[in-house]
């Protein structure tokens, strides 16, 4: 069965992924936990890592039953068909939502447009292609996963 991502209505990821569980789809919605400020106060909230989207593991034959849920919009596509995310992916993210905050990072002469490996942390053995230096923070896009990753500096 493979892994494929479903494009929810704006703030649903929580009550699809309940409702997809509900009938008997495994789902994967990512939470990480944020500070907000409010006038009065802040406080932490856990938000969807991946604004709208749910991962729903399924036969192709059922992919019709997503929609079974009043949030599901409709799957993501990649090339004119549904987009199929790898089983190491959804544990890659999984991993790196259960790890630790702080990582040791040493960069030596890196430059922009460099492609290096990361050796530690979630995304180690990963490539990467480094997209911005800055005194506070690196800009890495790791092609693999498709997406950006930006590494403070402390």
């Amino acid at each position: 069965m493979n892994w494929y991502v479903v494009y929810t209505k704006p703030k649903w990821e929580r009550k699809v992924a309940e409702q997809l569980g509900k009938i008997g789809i495994e789902c994967y919605c990512p939470l990480i936990t944020v500070v907000r400020q409010w006038s009065d106060r802040k406080k932490k909230i856990e938000v969807p890592l991946f604004n709208s989207y749910v991962f729903v593991q399924l036969a192709e034959s059922d992919r019709n039953l997503v929609f079974q849920s009043t949030g599901a919009v409709r799957y993501l596509f990649w090339l004119g068909k549904p987009a199929i995310v790898k089983e190491e992916e959804i544990d890659v993210i999984k991993k790196w939502l259960h790890t630790p905050d702080s990582y040791d990072v040493s960069l030596t002469a890196i430059q922009v447009g460099d492609s290096i490996e990361l050796e530690s942390g979630p995304f180690s053995k990963q490539k990467a292609i480094v997209q911005e230096v800055n005194k506070t923070h690196y800009i890495l896009v790791l092609e693999t996963l498709g997406c950006v990753l930006k590494m403070k500096l402390k």
